[in-house]
């Protein structure tokens, strides 16, 4: 159904105008007409059409200033001029203002119809477009808390690439790259510094999860994680890495009255905590200090900077500098770690110079934990007594300046470890199996055998076994004991039974097959083969 109103100020006209639609397209349309312009934009402020017939000359406002004052309220409205006159100005005016046609009298039905037509035509365009975006909001609407999740889910426990960050941030539309974690902590009440009954309010909460999501999303532009027991992580994306008193103190007050709507929402307690401003891969640190927050404060909302549970830094000190250095170690950058090393060095050296024991203090506690990181994540065997050294050596240097080569290069000694020591790992784990696997293809060798020597998962193993050699371990078992036939079918009179028995198969037929198989040619034919060749070589 089309909504179209009719403007002139000639009965006539109106009725030619109304007669000729209703003719043409029956049961399709709601006509209204109007004679003045005030009738008009009355008329189109209660009616709401969808195409409007509108002639220049009417009495008081006219037609092109009906149309601007029609257009503030209704921009969607289709209008066509249907007018007497036929002057460049008026039609000038009305492309101006977006009119769609512009027709003159005396009209014909065929130009009417054929004119309305053209406006269905773009009235049912904007309407599909209209379902179209609200459908694909209605999908976002469902699919955008997964997503969000996901993005929540992988800041925090880091089981992400950073790949599928970046795709979580261009779906979220983010840019930010640093950012605070709130810990939404609910209950049926608030006792001291915990919150009574959690397991029943983490219950409770699911079905009022949306209207919980929906409003902290109105009071921040955040991404809210899913119910993780009686509590919800929620990510506030910052510019910048510090936060100003003021700022502080407005968060606070937000989070205050958000957690009073959150309580009259879904009648049950909140207690907001918040965490310091950190890099994306640091946001379990901050989200850990917005629930520590919470434990030692007993308010309805806690901020890290406001208790004494974090460490805090003298003006002068570059935790910028540190938190880039240690980012890059993690991340294995080595050129930028060095330089990121060679930084923080310097920044020492000029502000406490050669002779300053606290100069070397840093540079081991920077060394032994960089190593510390190293041990943890980066597949390293810790052997006590391998840094015996570090002391002395730090220690007794004669100036700070000598110690700067030994700094960086232990960072980006640590930095390639990182990532060489894993690859170590796995190749002396393939070597073991592989030297194994030689020593005892001969018996009825299986994968779950050598996994458990190496004490690995059968599927772990598998998986290491087939990146490192390009092998499966059957095929690579298989390989060597058809060698080993080979060589035993060239070289000795042997029997088949003892060749089988020689390279790991207690059924002759099943060797002949895989020898077959592999070769191309039964045993057999393969020791014909090789005696020939042998014929041939001493002649």
């Amino acid at each position: 159904m089309y909504r179209i109103m009719l403007a002139d100020d000639e009965g006539i006209v109106r009725d030619s105008l109304k007669m000729i639609i209703e003719k043409h397209f029956p049961d399709q349309c709601q006509v209204e007409t109007a004679r003045t312009g005030r009738d008009v934009i009355e008329l189109a402020e209660r009616f709401r059409p969808d195409i409007a017939f509108m002639d220049i000359q009417m009495p008081g406002i006219n037609g092109i200033e009906a149309i601007r004052e029609i257009k503030k309220n209704n921009p969607g409205v289709e209008f066509i001029i249907v007018s007497a006159y036929d002057r460049f100005d008026y039609a000038r005016e009305a492309i101006n203002l977006g009119v769609m046609d512009y027709i003159n009298k005396p009209f014909s039905a065929h130009g009417i119809v054929e004119v309305l037509q053209k406006a269905m035509g773009r009235i049912e365009a904007k309407r599909k477009k209209r379902s179209d975006d609200l459908l694909i909001r209605e999908k976002m609407e469902t699919v955008m808390p997964i997503i969000e999740n996901g993005f929540v889910y992988s800041i925090m426990f880091q089981e992400a690439f950073d790949e599928d960050i970046q795709n979580y941030k261009k779906l979220l539309n983010m840019n930010a790259d640093y950012g605070c974690m709130l810990a939404l902590v609910m209950g049926d009440d608030q006792h001291g510094n915990h919150m009574t009954n959690a397991v029943g309010a983490s219950v409770r909460i699911q079905s009022n999860y949306a209207k919980v999501r929906e409003t902290v999303k109105e009071t921040w532009n955040c991404v809210v994680g899913s119910v993780i027991s009686n509590k919800i992580p929620v990510f506030l994306p910052c510019e910048k890495m510090k936060i100003e008193y003021e700022e502080r103190i407005e968060m606070i007050d937000v989070c205050r009255e958000l957690a009073r709507k959150l309580r009259r929402i879904t009648d049950i307690s909140f207690r907001v905590g918040i965490g310091s401003i950190r890099r994306l891969n640091e946001s379990m640190a901050s989200y850990e200090e917005a629930l520590k927050a919470l434990v030692n404060s007993t308010g309805s909302v806690a901020h890290v900077d406001d208790l004494p549970i974090q460490c805090r830094y003298d003006k002068e000190y570059p935790i910028d500098l540190e938190n880039e250095l240690f980012a890059r170690l993690r991340s294995g950058e080595r050129e930028e770690c060095e330089r990121e090393a060679a930084h923080f060095f310097d920044w020492m050296l000029e502000n406490y110079g050669e002779n300053n024991t606290s100069v070397k203090l840093k540079t081991l506690e920077f060394v032994l934990w960089a190593e510390h990181i190293v041990y943890q994540d980066g597949g390293m065997t810790y052997h006590f007594q391998d840094r015996s050294n570090y002391l002395p050596l730090v220690m007794n240097a004669e100036k700070n300046s000598d110690l700067k080569n030994w700094f960086v290069g232990k960072f980006g000694e640590a930095c390639r470890n990182m990532h060489t020591k894993k690859e170590e790992h796995a190749n002396q784990m393939v070597i073991r199996a592989e030297q194994y696997i030689r020593e005892n293809y001969h018996r009825d060798l299986s994968l779950d055998e050598v996994s458990r020597q190496l004490d690995l998962s059968p599927y772990y193993f598998s998986k290491l076994f087939k990146e490192e050699t390009g092998s499966n371990f059957v095929e690579y078992v298989t390989g060597l004991r058809i060698s080993r036939a080979k060589e035993m079918l060239s070289r000795k009179e042997c029997s088949m039974k003892e060749i089988c028995a020689e390279v790991g198969y207690s059924d002759p037929n099943y060797f002949s097959r895989i020898f077959k198989k592999n070769t191309g040619v039964t045993p057999t034919e393969y020791r014909e083969g090789a005696r020939e060749q042998k014929h041939v070589e001493k002649a």
